[in-house]
């Protein structure tokens, strides 16, 4: 696989294109966005914040970070590329936007498959400065941005690919970036998914949603797959960083963060699902 840089960026400000001078990138208008020491550009306005340091913490991506370096994960990570590399013939070029990055363990994995030398385009982004900040420590070549699901820095139509890892789905702006029949690929827990913590931390759990729902306005169905295996945590540390790196960190009583804290080791059930969209036109 060879990663090439991604260029369509568009102003935050104004929707103008971005383009690359030295140490950031400018729109005509002459706004300016400068790259980080660790390589990625915030282009999150202050205004667009919902608060002064939106998305997960530092701590909730160290946590990450260990965990799926682990190779816990690995299963849904193969997965995820070979849906996105079946999309297109072998040695065509995409541009894939992965919205709600994180430490950018999943887009590194795809441009770690060997696929005869296929370019890819990349984009990580995030809210979570500290999410995007750890990405672009761990890939140069990728390009990685602080922003929002509800106003991608893309210009429309410029997009191959998708991928929404567990996030925040806002069908409107996906569609506006892909190109038609460009793949949105979403990624939801299943039922079952990391039930055994789940159990251990909630009194009761809640009903299953509903995984069957029809595509958004302006995609139709482009199939869909369950990776399920189970995965066994054979230390307290990596436990905790399980915990940690979820909402249910803040979601547990006190008493079932301690009972989960306390476990020297636990087997959990993997239970993901792959809903595959493709743009309409």
């Amino acid at each position: 696989m060879s990663v090439v840089p991604f260029k369509a960026l568009r102003c935050p400000l104004d929707g103008a294109p971005l383009s690359r001078v030295d140490g950031g990138w400018r729109c005509p208008q002459g706004h300016s966005f400068d790259v980080s020491r660790q390589g990625h550009v915030n282009l999150l306005p202050v205004q667009n914040k919902r608060s002064r340091d939106p998305g997960d913490s530092k701590l909730m991506i160290a946590a990450r970070r260990r965990f799926l370096e682990a190779g816990h994960y690995q299963a849904i990570a193969g997965a995820v590329s070979r849906r996105i590399l079946a999309h297109a013939p072998e040695r065509t070029p995409l541009a894939v936007l992965d919205a709600g990055c994180g430490e950018g363990y999943y887009l590194r994995a795809l441009a770690g498959v060997n696929d005869g030398g296929r370019e890819l385009a990349v984009l990580g982004l995030d809210i979570s400065r500290w999410a995007v900040q750890a990405a672009a420590g761990q890939d140069k070549r990728m390009a990685w941005v602080v922003g929002s699901n509800a106003a991608l820095p893309v210009p429309d139509q410029s997009l191959d690919v998708v991928l929404c890892m567990f996030g925040f789905p806002t069908p409107a702006e996906f569609a506006r970036v892909l190109k038609p029949g460009g793949l949105l690929l979403e990624i939801e827990a299943g039922p079952d998914h990391l039930r055994e913590l789940r159990e251990i931390i909630y009194p009761t759990l809640k009903a299953p949603r509903d995984m069957s729902s029809a595509p958004a306005d302006g995609f139709h169905a482009g199939g869909s797959e369950t990776v399920r295996e189970t995965c066994r945590l054979g230390q307290r540390d990596e436990i905790e960083d399980l915990l940690v790196m979820t909402p249910h960190l803040y979601r547990a009583s006190a008493e079932g963060r301690e009972r989960a804290l306390a476990l020297e080791q636990l087997d959990i059930t993997l239970d993901v699902h792959l809903k595959a969209s493709l743009r309409n036109g």
